[in-house]
């Protein structure tokens, strides 16, 4: 459940990611984004630590771990998710419609078991291999222009996207036991939002210079798509990630958590009166199926197999 409420919020995300795009830079809308996450996690971190300092501990970590491994885990989480978030924003910047953009990061969910398998050795079974072909499959429809057969900058940064997205979920299937999730959440979203200020600097303030940068900021409709991708879809969305997370198989975890995809086409069509051809729609759909049997896989596997 929690997994499905974090979908529904990343999917109505990719309407206020569109409608960001639209006043502001995509390294601007991400740092901003994740900045703001991390300041609004940070007095429930508070909370927490007045909690467990009269219990009598510090749950923040976990036996066996320590504060330098928090730090480094959620450091690395950051990385996975500054590469994605601008590779994301930046695709939707470019044109991609809500709707087609979450179809294509939901493609994340077939990578996971692949990159399972290449990176941590686990084996995954041979249908699997056929969920990665129908994905393809609607790929090619959903991105593929019909008359020069070319992939748009804007998909290739998506498809580039849900490659990053893939190892942020593996990353946090490793993580997500051993430390606090709001922790090692608001330290994720600051090395985020850190590192894509510092991209912010070279590719928004200074060929646009300082004060046209800062138009950006005097409109509520840059506001208002900014704050709700900044507190519900990352400082509840991801935090409701790990918690979600913990202890699920991770290609479990990202097949119930690509129902983004479902909800931002539905909210792009609701919110932003959008549409999907009907050769992209085809596309989406194979994208699902490929969703679904993968889903269906995991969950028939043995305990053994599937742990």
């Amino acid at each position: 459940m929690l997994l499905t409420l974090t979908a529904l919020i990343w999917g109505v995300a990719f309407v206020a990611q569109t409608e960001g795009s639209h006043f502001m830079g995509s390294s601007t809308f991400t740092g901003l984004r994740f900045l703001i996450a991390a300041a609004t996690l940070y007095p429930f971190i508070v909370l927490g630590k007045k909690a467990s300092g009269q219990a009598g501990g510090d749950a923040s970590v976990r036996p066996g771990s320590d504060r330098a491994s928090l730090w480094r885990s959620g450091t690395i989480l950051g990385v996975l998710l500054c590469v994605a978030s601008l590779l994301q924003q930046e695709g939707i910047a470019l044109g991609a419609s809500a709707g087609k953009a979450g179809f294509i990061t939901a493609t994340y969910i077939v990578l996971v078991p692949v990159l399972n398998l290449m990176v941590f050795r686990k084996k995954t079974r041979p249908v699997i291999w056929i969920g990665v072909a129908i994905a393809l499959a609607g790929l090619y429809l959903l991105c593929l222009d019909k008359a020069s057969l070319s992939l748009g900058l804007s998909d290739v940064l998506l498809i580039l996207c849900a490659l990053a997205y893939a190892f942020q979920i593996l990353a946090i299937d490793r993580f997500s036991p051993r430390f606090d999730a709001l922790k090692l959440s608001a330290i994720q979203f600051l090395s985020c939002g850190v590192l894509s200020s510092i991209v912010m600097v070279f590719t928004d303030i200074l060929p646009a210079g300082l004060p046209a940068w800062a138009t950006a900021f005097t409109s509520w409709g840059a506001w208002i798509p900014l704050l709700y991708a900044a507190i519900l879809s990352s400082a509840v969305g991801y935090t409701l990630q790990i918690v979600g997370q913990k202890g699920l198989n991770p290609t479990v975890a990202s097949l119930l958590m690509s129902l983004e995809s479902v909800f931002a086409a539905l909210a792009g069509w609701l919110i932003l009166r959008q549409h999907l051809t009907p050769r992209e729609l085809l596309g989406c759909a194979l994208v699902f199926v490929a969703v679904l049997l993968a889903q269906m896989v995991t969950s028939f596997q043995p305990a053994s197999q599937a742990a």
